[in-house]
């Protein structure tokens, strides 16, 4: 799993902890709520081609492992379910990679087992990435067959030739036959994946391009910031000289103008990279951004949950295995491939909870902060601060009897302003007594 956003280069989490994790607090913060349900992913790592700009944990694939693949990816799912101890899957999500390659009876497998071992409503929001191939659209409607109802379309561009320096493998045209299909299928489901800061792009050619994508998308739009990851092409060829990308400034000036285009168009930001009209939210993502458990499956997938059955009542952060052959042997021997596991103090849950939260729109709760933190509320914690003080004189935070949030300026400053909070939040955390 790798959740972007534009202007914020926080790390997500599992990548890192933003602290060397002091606490003194034992506190058991996790609500019975927060424990017995948890989103699922799924990671199907292979694809066609390697995109210019992308370093995930993708592979080319020398021959069909279809079916092996798909026997290990139902084997980790059971066992980690049965890990977790939940009791109720809220939603799933199929990533990669590009799994919309997987055939829909690996989708459908994988729905029954869960649906078998715990509770999965018959209207739990079930997303897929699809890339908007030929291919890709003339699968749509056997994913819905097999249980999807919900799609997330990886356009990115819908000029031809931006596409080619991407290193995509659709044009601007099937891109546009695949989102009206899945508009068909699932009206008011359908999510579009823009990218923003292109080589060459300009502020007004982006604008142009928002306002053809406001023509034909549903009700779901994302917008990325494309960043340059060492070790990819497209890195190499702007280090080189070969290609050039927008300065700061000029990308900050496509992120408002498409802020303020959407907002125009009826869609409401709910997150740095999201906006949605007609309350078409994505549930899975909103899950992630309110701290819930969510168990990942598949090579590379990231976890956060509480194990039973080892007398500890410690979230877990899980990394499963990289790369696919070998954390196809590790589930056949062990079950699951699970490469790391690392016990979450109550600091760096709050710090996740923290990190995530403000992503939102509206930020933090009180009450969904009291959830973790039941001790130290979020005035406890902030209201004190001189920089935060600072940050509120300056409009570009709000604390308030509802909670903490990002003003509308300050959310495209979030990469600035997190750094305050969290040394804020360690330094409060250290000092409170038992």
């Amino acid at each position: 799993m790798m959740i972007r956003g534009p202007l914020l280069r926080v790390l997500p989490p599992g990548v890192r902890s933003f602290s060397a994790a002091r606490c003194t607090v034992d506190e058991r913060p996790e609500a019975p709520r927060v424990t017995q349900q948890a989103s699922l992913y799924v990671h199907w790592p292979y694809c066609l081609r390697r995109c210019t700009y992308c370093n995930f944990n993708k592979y080319i694939p020398k021959e069909n492992k279809d079916h092996l693949i798909t026997k290990c990816l139902l084997q980790e799912t059971e066992t980690l379910l049965q890990l977790s101890g939940v009791s109720r899957i809220t939603s799933v999500f199929f990533g990669g990679g590009t799994p919309s390659l997987a055939p829909p009876s690996t989708i459908a497998a994988i729905l029954e087992s869960v649906s078998k071992l715990v509770n999965l409503s018959h209207d739990a929001e079930v997303t897929i990435e699809v890339n908007p191939t030929p291919a890709g659209m003339s699968k749509l409607e056997d994913f819905c067959s097999a249980g999807v109802n919900r799609f997330s379309i990886g356009v990115q561009s819908l000029q031809d030739e931006d596409l080619k320096v991407l290193g995509r493998d659709h044009s601007s045209r099937e891109s546009l036959q695949t989102i009206a299909e899945a508009r068909r299928l699932c009206p008011g489901r359908v999510s579009v994946d823009m990218m923003f800061g292109r080589p060459r792009q300009t502020v007004e050619s982006w604008e142009k391009e928002l306002a053809e994508l406001l023509e034909i998308c549903d009700d779901h739009v994302s917008l990325y910031q494309l960043t340059l990851e060492r070790g990819t092409q497209l890195f190499k060829q702007v280090h080189c000289g070969v290609a050039s990308v927008p300065g700061d400034d000029v990308t900050a000036d496509m992120y408002h103008s498409a802020r303020r285009t959407l907002q125009q168009h009826g869609f409401l930001q709910y997150e740095v990279s999201n906006f949605a009209r007609h309350n078409s939210m994505s549930g899975h993502n909103m899950s992630y951004w309110k701290g819930e458990q969510y168990i990942g499956v598949g090579p590379g997938a990231h976890g956060r949950f509480v194990p039973v059955g080892e007398g500890g009542l410690d979230r877990e952060a899980r990394t499963q295995t990289l790369e696919p052959d070998v954390w196809m042997r590790e589930v056949q021997q062990s079950g699951h491939g699970t490469r790391r596991r690392t016990h979450l103090s109550h600091l760096q849950l709050l710090e996740e909870v923290l990190v995530m939260g403000m992503r939102m729109t509206k930020g933090i709760t009180n009450k969904h902060w009291e959830l973790f933190s039941p001790h130290m509320s979020l005035q406890e914690v902030f209201g004190a601060s001189s920089d935060v003080q600072e940050l509120l004189r300056n409009q570009r935070l709000i604390l308030n009897d509802r909670g903490l949030r990002c003003s509308w300026d300050g959310l495209a400053l979030l990469d600035s302003i997190l750094p305050t909070l969290l040394v804020e939040l360690e330094k409060q955390t250290f000092l409170k007594p038992h």
